[in-house]
């Protein structure tokens, strides 16, 4: 489906019916897939063969779905998982183990800084986080001999910091390392990293991929572009035999495959966070709509962030769309035909005035949740970055009283009219 826009590929990409089979991609709910002889099932396991036989490791369904957002992104293999926590757990587990060292944007979503900050801590897996905003320079003076891997999010969660993809792809390269990029806000139909020079994708597809907050799910994507075995002595559990496959060397058996293979024939089997065939069946009716979900909400969020910068209430409003936007320029390279839908604003009276606003709101609903077809508005400090400390908020581009707000694809009008009537009361 290369050749395609990104509007047909979002329809017809990862099932192709043939003649007499259904239009509609089929939920294989089934946990177990049959064979006639042992041997079959034999090669099966021993990965000399391509097939079914337990949906902890590869579903029709599942895969098809991988196949559409891999096509999406310009890669060239995806795997799902259960969450987009899930997937950023297996995007850096599966090139990382206890004594390496992970370099992280500071300005990401809470629950991946807990992350990479406390969770791979106990795997003895350290995190440096570095500015978003710094040089080269600064970025590559956190990178330590044993650095396996640098990430970031495309924009980031909640402080919509735009990243310089081409500045994060350089440094991470000239240290012999992959970026991975968490794609959650752009999505591909606004930003494709790897055509950048990122090397992994992840995605949590609960947000604008499902878009209706009907299912909980993640990606990873692999554009096939890095180079593992030019640094087979860091990354030798791709370069070197695999004892619990039979020896298999993953590089070699596998091509540019060979890292979305490991996650599947290791992780996935060892720890299992898979997506439901009927989640990933909900999921790809998302994905249908993408595009034309996509361009209401950027539409929308342009409208009301023009609306809050202009009100005497609002003491600032994060949003690339905005010209006066510290991001703007970035936002234009990278994603020229809009952003997300996620905004992020503060008002004159802080705190007690944020809780009063959204206390106030009527058709906006609070909730933690993003990227659905609904109006939604959280408190990231109480919320989505309560774990974390004063300093850390700072880090994070966090202030007490920002107020993030996901616009949904309602009426525009009567978005703003919510938002007035609140922001009375703030």
């Amino acid at each position: 489906m290369s050749d395609f826009k990104q509007e047909t590929k979002c329809i017809h990409s990862g099932y192709t019916p043939q003649k007499g089979e259904p239009c509609a991609l089929p939920i294989c709910q089934s946990t177990t897939f049959k064979y006639d002889t042992t041997d079959e099932m034999g090669q099966l396991f021993d990965l000399k063969a391509d097939g079914y036989f337990y949906t902890r490791l590869q579903n029709p369904t599942n895969d098809a779905v991988a196949a559409k957002i891999a096509d999406l992104e310009g890669g060239v293999a995806a795997i799902l998982t259960s969450s987009g926590q899930a997937a950023n757990f297996y995007a850096v587990f599966n090139i990382c183990e206890a004594g390496d060292h992970v370099v992280a944007a500071s300005t990401i979503y809470g629950g991946t800084f807990n992350l990479l900050a406390v969770t791979f801590k106990k795997l003895g897996i350290d995190c440096t986080f570095v500015d978003t905003d710094a040089s080269a320079e600064e970025i590559a003076s956190a990178f330590q001999p044993n650095t396996k891997a640098l990430f970031a999010e495309t924009i980031a969660n909640p402080a919509l910091v735009v990243l310089d993809i081409e500045k994060f792809a350089k440094v991470a390269h000239s240290h012999g390392v992959p970026l991975i990029v968490d794609n959650t806000f752009a999505t591909p139909v606004n930003c494709r990293p790897f055509e950048w020079g990122a090397d992994i994708v992840t995605h949590s597809t609960t947000k604008y991929m499902d878009g209706h907050a009907v299912q909980v799910g993640g990606a990873i994507v692999d554009s096939g572009n890095f180079d593992w075995e030019a640094y087979g002595h860091k990354y030798h559990g791709l370069t070197e035999p695999d004892e619990s496959y039979h020896g298999v060397v993953y590089t070699k058996r596998f091509g540019k495959k060979a890292y979305i293979t490991k996650a599947t024939t290791q992780l996935m089997r060892d720890l299992g966070s898979i997506p439901s065939p009927m989640n990933c069946f909900l999921l790809n009716l998302g994905l249908e709509t993408l595009p034309l979900r996509v361009e209401r909400h950027c539409c929308n969020a342009q409208k009301v962030a023009e609306y809050l910068s202009a009100h005497e209430k609002v003491a600032s409003v994060n949003f690339a769309g905005l010209p006066g936007d510290k991001y703007h320029d970035l936002a234009q390279k990278y994603m020229p035909k809009g952003t997300c839908g996620v905004i992020s604003f503060e008002l004159n009276g802080g705190r007690e005035a944020a809780v009063r606003f959204m206390d106030s709101l009527k058709l906006a609903t609070i909730a933690t949740h993003v990227a659905a077809s609904i109006t939604m508005v959280l408190h990231p400090a109480s919320h989505t970055h309560r774990q974390m400390n004063d300093e850390q908020l700072r880090e994070a581009g966090v202030s007490p009283g920002m107020i993030r707000l996901s616009v949904g694809i309602e009426n525009v009008d009567d978005i703003i009219a919510d938002l007035a009537q609140a922001l009375e009361n703030a």
